[in-house]
């Protein structure tokens, strides 16, 4: 067993952690607090090839695997969670699940466009009344000449608004059960599509949205995979995503170690430094060994997938599981720790606070993860098939 990253990788985590103290941290404060989406920083990303990693030569990738894309993440992550949601709308939610399932032609025509961030991508899986449980989704997709009839609503749904095209999942036969649930590539610039933002509590550089279809013609070739395969797409998509969310976890809680440290070494009460008291160096140890344990469940999530493991859902949601609890109490010792000075806006300890719950949420529940682990464990359902 080797953990030392390859030159390469080292190389590449120090550019990436270079591009976020100068192009995202002098700014991420004001952006967050103006709830603004800095497009121009994405695209940025893009140039240098951070949605690129998992994607073959051919399609305008890199051809260097997830864990060059994970530790780019987390790098982007710990100067603002907000932009690490990008790779999941241009490259993990997206380009890889057309790369995996779509036509020579569906990858030529949409994946170069994903990861350059010339067309800003997104993922439209959750409804109003269908969360966690995905088969309960209203949408549909009805075969209708030569194409499809899309009509739904969709909501939480990253970039909706600023998205000009996505992979919509709707059913094309409500009454096939799983079989009659079907993925659409989806040019948003069609007629019927209209989108409105939402509110949230953190991520706020990040917008979030609501996507309503009203009677939207699809080709054809909209069609991803074959009618039926919007389970397995779905989920398999959703196996990649949750790395990114793992890795971004990962990212925020280190800077919300590092931001803690830092306050210790220079904040004097009672004489001495505040990491001289034994509180707080406990609140250190506990955030510093669960950051680096789940980076460690991270990284093999990741190497797994570049050995070719695309279905290594029990190990992913082992990352994603750990990342969601871990950076919401690495968030809340950085409080503890800054005591006032955290709760104002003065230092990002806020901003982390309201960023970390989100991991508990996004790209399936704390809950659901918990389930698919304990009935792995249990021998209810194997998680990988």
């Amino acid at each position: 067993m080797d953990f030392e990253l390859s030159e390469e990788l080292l190389a590449m985590k120090e550019a990436a952690r270079d591009f976020t103290e100068k192009e995202i941290l002098p700014n991420v404060e004001k952006w967050d607090e103006e709830h603004y989406y800095p497009l121009e920083v994405i695209r940025k990303m893009a140039e240098l090839g951070y949605f690129a990693c998992p994607i073959p030569e051919a399609y305008g990738g890199l051809d260097i695997g997830f864990l060059a894309q994970t530790i780019i993440t987390e790098e982007v992550a710990r100067g603002s969670s907000s932009l690490r949601v990008a790779f999941n709308t241009q490259c993990l939610g997206t380009a890889i699940s057309i790369l995996r399932h779509g036509t020579e032609e569906q990858k030529q025509k949409w994946i170069p466009d994903l990861i350059s961030a010339k067309k800003i991508g997104c993922f439209a899986i959750t409804e109003p009344d269908s969360g966690s449980d995905v088969m309960s989704m209203k949408s549909t997709a009805i075969p209708d000449g030569d194409g499809y009839i899309l009509n739904g609503c969709k909501t939480w749904i990253s970039s909706a608004a600023q998205a000009e095209t996505g992979i919509v999942y709707a059913y094309h036969d409500r009454e096939k059960g799983s079989k009659g649930l079907s993925a659409f590539i989806v040019d948003f610039t069609s007629d019927g599509i209209s989108t409105a933002n939402l509110d949230k509590l953190g991520t706020r550089s990040s917008p979030t949205g609501e996507i309503v279809f009203e009677d939207v013609r699809l080709p054809a070739d909209a069609l991803l995979g074959k009618l039926g395969d919007g389970v397995k797409i779905c989920f398999s998509s959703l196996n990649q995503t949750r790395l990114s969310c793992a890795a971004g976890g990962v990212g925020l809680g280190q800077a919300c170690l590092d931001t803690a440290v830092q306050y210790c070494n220079e904040r004097e009460q009672f004489g001495q430094q505040v990491g001289k008291f034994q509180m707080n160096q406990e609140l250190i140890a506990n955030m510093a060994t669960e950051i680096e344990a789940t980076r460690l469940l991270t990284y093999r999530s990741a190497w797994q997938k570049d050995q070719g493991k695309y279905g290594n859902i029990l190990e992913t949601c082992y990352a994603k599981f750990l990342a969601g609890e871990m950076v919401t109490r690495c968030a809340h010792s950085t409080m503890k720790i800054l005591g006032a000075y955290g709760y104002s806006t003065e230092y990002p300890a806020a901003r982390y606070y309201r960023d970390a719950v989100v991991y508990q949420i996004v790209e399936g529940t704390v809950n659901v993860q918990k389930m698919i682990i304990a009935q792995d464990q249990l021998g209810y359902r194997k998680a990988n098939r």
